[in-house]
């Protein structure tokens, strides 16, 4: 009997899989499971990613590069036609296309290059860190031999099981370890899932052909029409001499205004009048202002930083016909998020909420208790009180809740925006702001 559930189990996760990456695959670039879904630039891993990703940073969904970066890459590095692959190695359809993929690089051996990015899902508990002991064994030069092994184990991927797999390959355990304890990878396959989502690419596997998307674990008679379709869109290019990085970013620049549609397919905009409850949120502005703006956000984003700048410039032009209601969404790969949510409403239960959540957003990368304790000193917080509204959890819930509406209203990036229940996602300009909010006000105005 076990054993069926077992099996029946594992099929469910599958389906689901499969389910994600067939439906946010074929919709748009909104924040519907990761962040900055429509949002900025997606932070460099470090300095090496400065030095090696395109000069050009994305800035939205309808960004024209997406970035090799650090990323580590199968074939040539003058190939003419680049295959970004967002994927994971719990996932089933990740493994189901790896014949397709070693068909590409047969096929095209000298003409396809493979850039492999890290989009572990949130319900396979040991992609994760599968997706870091990769990292690892990449940098002991063992990237695409400790892959193939993960895909073929995907149903042992826990941390003994892990180190087997890299005993296997004979790498030096020591480092492999040190590696692995430390977390050294998390902030790039952070970066890898923020770009994912910011790309609409949210399901796994995704793929970006010269910046054309395919998603899903498509037959290989799809990905050689997109390559050829790619080579020949590459020919004035190649023509003009250029390979590898170059030949990329010059024909994901030239081709901008058509791949914004295929990394992230434009919809119908979405009149729904959404009803959110925003009784418990920390309000600024005037409790009786005709609009109001519900904003999902979280501490630890950086595309929710970026729209700082617009809300302020929104208060300033609209005054006391605007109030903005804060609503938490800290997303599970930002670890700190969370506490930092939490430590905002012990500040705010002692009438510091928007002095506080300004220095978390200064301090994004310092989210630690000891940090967000020291931020509540400066504010001259009471500091047991604030201490032992953390200790005990006290506004866990408070957080719970606000995630359940996000999620309930289909608010699952950050930042996302309600205004006067019409959705806004992402760190969208002014001027989209401004349009919702004249509308909103004519209305009122009737």
């Amino acid at each position: 009997m076990k054993k069926e559930h077992a099996i029946i189990g594992f099929v469910a996760v599958a389906v689901v899989c499969f389910a994600l990456g067939y439906m946010l695959g074929n919709k748009s670039g909104g924040g519907d499971v990761k962040e900055g879904a429509i949002a900025p630039p997606v932070a460099k891993a470090d300095k090496a990613a400065d030095d090696k990703a395109p000069s050009k940073a994305p800035s939205g969904p309808d960004s024209d590069i997406i970035p090799v970066g650090t990323s580590i890459v199968k074939g040539p590095a003058n190939a003419a036609v680049t295959i970004i692959e967002f994927s994971e190695f719990q996932c089933p359809f990740c493994s189901r296309v790896l014949p397709t993929m070693d068909k590409l690089a047969k096929e095209y051996p000298n003409d396809v290059r493979i850039v492999f990015k890290h989009n572990p899902l949130s319900f396979h508990k040991d992609a994760p860190l599968a997706a870091e002991a990769s990292l690892a064994a990449g940098e002991q030069g063992k990237f695409w031999e400790y892959h193939d092994i993960l895909f073929k184990n995907q149903r042992a991927l826990k941390r003994e099981q892990l180190e087997q797999y890299a005993q296997q390959l004979q790498l030096d355990m020591d480092k492999f370890k040190k590696d692995l304890d430390s977390g050294k990878y998390k902030k790039q396959i952070a970066d890898d899932q923020a770009l994912a989502g910011k790309l609409g690419a949210r399901g796994t596997p995704n793929f970006f052909v010269n910046g054309k998307r395919l998603s899903g674990a498509q037959p290989f008679d799809k990905f050689k029409a997109a390559v050829e379709d790619a080579l020949k869109r590459a020919e004035p290019q190649i023509k003009k001499g250029l390979k590898g990085d170059a030949l990329y970013e010059e024909i994901i620049a030239k081709g901008a205004s058509e791949f914004k549609a295929a990394a992230a397919p434009k919809r119908a905009p979405d009149t729904t009048v959404y009803k959110v409850d925003s009784s418990r949120a920390p309000i600024k502005g005037s409790k009786n202002a005709p609009i109001t703006i519900v904003e999902f956000s979280e501490f630890q984003c950086p595309f929710c930083t970026r729209v700082l700048p617009t809300l302020k410039k929104i208060e300033e032009k609209y005054g006391d016909k605007v109030k903005v209601a804060f609503m938490h969404l800290p997303l599970p790969f930002h670890k700190d998020a969370d506490l930092a949510a939490q430590a905002a409403m012990a500040a705010h239960e002692q009438g510091k909420f928007w002095e506080y959540h300004d220095i978390l957003f200064q301090n994004q990368k310092a989210l630690k208790r000891e940090q967000l304790e020291q931020y509540a000193q400066q504010l001259g917080l009471n500091m047991d009180k604030f201490k032992a509204a953390l200790d005990s959890g006290k506004y866990k819930e408070h957080v719970e809740k606000d995630k359940a509406e996000a999620r309930k209203h289909g608010a699952s990036g950050t930042p996302t925006f309600f205004v006067n229940g019409r959705k806004l996602v992402g760190a969208q300009p002014f001027a989209s702001f401004e349009k919702l909010i004249d509308e909103q006000l004519k209305k009122a105005g009737k």
